[in-house]
Parts: structure tokens; C-alpha cells; sequence
């Protein structure tokens, strides 16, 4: 009798532990891998992740998909959901910043240069692979460079629209194209591509990856535990070994 009393008392004071939902970009797969890794280790609440394309993950949350977070790749799709009232709005916050640049494959004899130059230069009939500037955050900044570039025919008439930024990244390696637009965190995640050139910061908006909780997360403490570690200055140290930047910019 008292080995039960003592079973039926832990399970009372013994909180359970919840799993947290987190719908973040595509674009953020590999060192969410290794954040995720290290808050378990630190005794964090289980984690489930859920990746995709920004917009496409909207749109699931749109329709009820239950998520407790929600990671994009650019402010737009953060800003959709808040508007129609999905998120916390006091739980928003810019985790880090990217950088977009142009690739090529890893065998391709273009020399690095000039971004402009070697897209003006594309032989006949060849495409540049980006991601679906209707809804990719990665094809939308790639847009924005293009136009600003004076480049923006290639959007509409040399474009390949891949589903999200990874998508484009494996058109690329796969030498299926000669040229691609993508963040400069995909390009180090394969030796199969190299960069031949970087877009000036000021030809796009700010590549930033905000967060924050749904309104009617079902974890809200654990999601909210989650996010304040992962904009933590030892989570900030993982966000810098895999290539993105700070919040600030730095």
C-alpha cells in the first residue's frame, strides 16, 4: 500500500513532459538538427519539427494545423499569420539574418564575380534556379536582387521556380542548372555546388528569420522556453557555426 501511495504521489507532483511542435522553414533544417539536439541534452521538452516551405507552413496553420511555433524565412508570411490573429504577437522575435548568394556546380568553369555579369552572361536556353518568387521567401529576395540588378527579365523568361530554396540548391548540384539564387547557409551544406558570387545586401529586403508562438499553441510554456533558448547567447553560438548571422546584423 505505501509503494503505491508513493507511485500515485510522483504522479502527481511530477510534471509530464510536453512535446513541442515546431513548423519552421525549410531553409532552417540543418541547424535547427543541432539546436534541437542540444536542447534535449540541456533537459529540454521534446521537440518535433515540421519543415517546409514558409509559405507553405502558413497556409497549413491557416487551415488548423496545430503548431505551438512557427520559424519563417522572411517577415511577410509572419506578418499574414499575426494579422489574422494565429500568433502572439508579444512572442515575435528575429532569430537571425542570412546572406543570398549566386551558386553554381561545384565542377561549373565560371569563374567568381560580378553576380550581374554572370547572369548576364548565361548561354542560351539555360535557366537560373530559384525558389517561386510567388510564395519561397528565398525566390521573393532573389526577385527583389533581380529587379534591382536591372535583371528582371530573368524572373519571368530564364527562371527555374523550385518549391522551396533547398529545391533550387539541389537543381544546381544536380547540374540540372547552371546558375542558382540561394542563401549562403544552403550553399555550405554541399560540396557538390560552390559560390561564385554574393548579392549586395541593399539589392533585397533584410533576409531575417523571425519566430513566434501560435495563439492557441497547445504547450504555450514549453513553446515559450523553446524560443527564449533559442534566441539565447548559447543557442546564438550554434546560429553562427552554421553561417547566419546575429539579430543585429553582426
Amino acid at each position: 500500500m505505501r509503494r503505491l501511495v508513493l507511485v500515485l504521489m510522483l504522479l502527481v507532483v511530477t510534471p509530464a513532459r510536453a512535446d513541442v511542435t515546431v513548423f519552421a522553414a525549410a531553409s532552417l533544417a540543418d541547424v535547427l538538427g543541432e539546436l534541437t539536439a542540444a536542447w534535449s541534452a540541456r533537459g529540454g521538452d521534446p521537440v518535433r519539427l515540421s519543415l517546409a516551405a514558409s509559405s507553405t507552413l502558413a497556409r497549413q496553420i491557416e487551415q488548423g494545423a496545430p503548431a505551438d511555433l512557427y520559424l519563417s524565412a522572411n517577415l511577410a508570411w509572419m506578418d499574414r499569420l499575426e494579422q489574422a490573429g494565429l500568433l502572439d504577437p508579444a512572442s515575435r522575435r528575429v532569430l537571425a539574418r542570412g546572406r543570398l548568394v549566386l551558386v553554381a556546380p561545384a565542377d561549373s568553369a565560371l569563374r567568381a564575380g560580378d553576380v550581374a555579369a554572370l547572369l548576364q552572361a548565361l548561354p542560351a536556353g539555360a535557366r537560373v534556379a530559384i525558389g517561386d518568387p510567388a510564395h519561397v521567401p528565398a525566390g521573393v529576395y532573389a526577385a527583389a536582387a533581380l529587379e534591382t540588378l536591372g535583371l528582371g527579365g530573368i524572373v519571368a523568361r530564364r527562371s527555374a521556380h523550385a518549391a522551396d530554396v533547398r529545391s533550387a540548391l539541389a537543381l544546381v548540384a544536380r547540374g540540372e542548372a547552371p546558375l542558382g539564387i540561394v542563401y549562403e547557409t544552403d550553399a555550405a551544406l554541399t560540396d557538390r555546388v560552390r559560390i561564385v558570387g554574393a548579392f549586395p545586401a541593399n539589392s533585397h529586403p533584410p533576409i531575417v528569420y523571425p519566430a513566434a508562438r501560435l495563439a492557441d499553441a497547445r504547450e504555450p510554456r514549453a513553446a515559450d522556453a523553446l524560443l527564449g533558448w533559442l534566441a539565447s547567447a548559447e543557442a546564438r553560438a550554434i546560429w553562427r557555426r552554421h553561417g547566419f548571422a546575429d539579430p543585429s546584423g553582426s
